[in-house]
């Protein structure tokens, strides 16, 4: 067994950051995080197969290391690399999942050319809240139902949807100007939903709109419980509620968007169809819309709320960012001015690069399978990591650093690999709205270069919470001044 381990992971080292090198908060941080636990294979590989086991450890009793990600992200993955190199298992949420933690290991998985990867694993996590959404579909359906949503997101269909972003931005931000020091995800958070719950279904606020939202803050937080079963006041009850005000609303306005569709994504779910005549169910266009609303709010603020953290940081970047916004004059932009953002385009493609807004794309194996070499059996929990991916540094030069120029023409590092830089995933389910939510993102940016400049305090470091998907701990507290 050690002989296999320094095999698997004596290159690896050479590559990766060793623990003491990792920007961890504290040095009881570091402690745990270097606590060693048996090393066990995940499963013999066949007589004469020369593959080698995966290797990897349950940790501690029960909760396995369902605990450590949520709590050190970035800082875990790494660290696990460092022990067991790109593939290799641990004990979570009752189960062994293996982690594919590198370019080449990611790119097997969602190529996906042997189908021996399924979606099965996103069910495991969020099948109860999100039933057959998108990303939840395999093969041919999925392909099938992909087709028909991409009518929903056309260039006329943006054009639409970012005329429809802008004033309510615009509105929004302009009412921040009464706290001057906001938990600014909190804020941002707040503001997505009401994006969402207007261009996804031309809703306006008040209290049907602010169950709507509740309902899906629920279902998203339910979906990495750690208490899987539906105790009263427990997150997992609270998800099954959600999904059931959410269904409730959906099936009792589809019929009104059916007669009568407008600009709204509701609407162009309802209306969308092939050139072959297919079109979604209603059954379909209800769970497509809870699980699209769950896609577009959290990622764009995630996202958004990365990115002002790293143009408070690095003023001389929030600078160059206003200096182009300003340009574009007050009117609110078009989407062609959205686009010609050029600065906010490289601070957004180096958030997402430092604080992947999905830091796991779940998968299952569906028969026996290999990963450069390991044996991965059938029925395997499988988690493809961008957030590892992030941070190899054979393809990013300093992966720590903030670094922006990065993406520019004359370096483009997240061309040095294929998966290098997956924000939005990859393969047959690279995420269909990555342009509406680009453009979301840089539009709420835009708006906020104009109306104010912000700042944290100069060793203020962020710390995101992966209970479910990234979260500031502390809210992201920065000062607001009014331009």
């Amino acid at each position: 067994m050690t002989s296999a381990v320094g095999r698997m992971t004596g290159t690896i080292r050479e590559r990766v950051p060793t623990l003491t090198a990792l920007p961890l908060p504290r040095a009881v941080d570091r402690r745990i995080l270097a606590k060693r636990w048996p090393v066990r294979e995940l499963a013999a590989p066949p007589a004469g197969s020369g593959l080698e086991p995966v290797l990897g450890d349950e940790g501690p009793p029960l909760i396995g290391h369902t605990l450590d990600f949520m709590r050190y992200g970035v800082d875990y993955a790494l660290r696990r690399i460092e022990l067991y190199g790109p593939v290799f298992w641990s004990g979570a949420f009752g189960r062994r999942i293996v982690t594919l933690a590198s370019p080449e290991a990611t790119q097997i998985a969602l190529v996906n050319k042997d189908k021996a990867f399924s979606q099965e694993g996103w069910r495991f996590f969020i099948e109860r809240f999100f039933h057959r959404g998108l990303m939840l579909l395999d093969f041919g359906e999925h392909h099938m139902h992909r087709r028909i949503m991409q009518e929903a997101f056309t260039r006329d269909r943006l054009v639409n949807y970012v005329g429809q972003m802008g004033p309510t931005l615009r509105a929004g931000i302009a009412d921040w100007e009464s706290n001057p020091a906001p938990r600014l995800y909190w804020s941002l958070k707040q503001l997505t939903l009401d994006v969402a719950t207007r261009v996804f279904m031309n809703m306006r606020s008040g209290p049907e709109a602010h169950a709507v939202n509740r309902a899906f803050v629920d279902t998203v937080r339910a979906a990495t419980a750690v208490v899987r079963l539906p105790v009263p006041g427990g997150r997992w009850a609270a998800g099954l509620h959600g999904r059931k005000v959410l269904e409730s609303y959906f099936a009792r306005n589809l019929p009104a968007k059916r007669a009568a569709p407008g600009d709204d994504l509701f609407s162009a779910l309802c209306e969308a169809t092939t050139e072959d005549g297919e079109r979604f169910t209603d059954a379909d266009v209800i769970n497509h819309m809870i699980f699209l609303m769950m896609a577009a709010h959290d990622t764009s603020t995630i996202t958004s709320a990365a990115a002002a953290y790293y143009l408070a940081r690095y003023p001389e970047w929030q600078e160059r960012a206003r200096e182009e916004s300003l340009r574009l004059g007050d009117d609110i932009p078009d989407i062609e001015a959205v686009e010609s953002l050029r600065t906010l385009d490289l601070v957004i493609k180096e958030a997402l690069r430092l604080v992947a807004p999905v830091p796991s794309l779940s998968r299952m194996t569906v028969r026996d399978t290999e990963v450069l070499g390991r044996y991965i059996p059938e029925g395997t929990l499988v988690g493809v990591s961008p957030t590892a991916n992030h941070f190899d540094a054979r393809y990013w030069t300093d992966p720590h650093t903030f670094d922006p120029e990065r993406f520019a023409d004359d370096r483009r590092e997240d061309k040095s690999h294929r998966y290098a830089w997956l924000p939005f995933g990859g393969g047959a389910h690279k995420c269909i709205g990555l342009h509406f939510g680009t453009l979301e993102v840089k539009l709420l940016l835009h708006e906020m270069l104009r109306a104010y400049r912000w700042t944290v305090p100069r060793d203020y470091t962020v710390r995101w919470d992966y209970v479910s998907l990234p979260v500031p701990v502390d809210g992201l507290p920065v000062r607001l001044h009014r331009r």
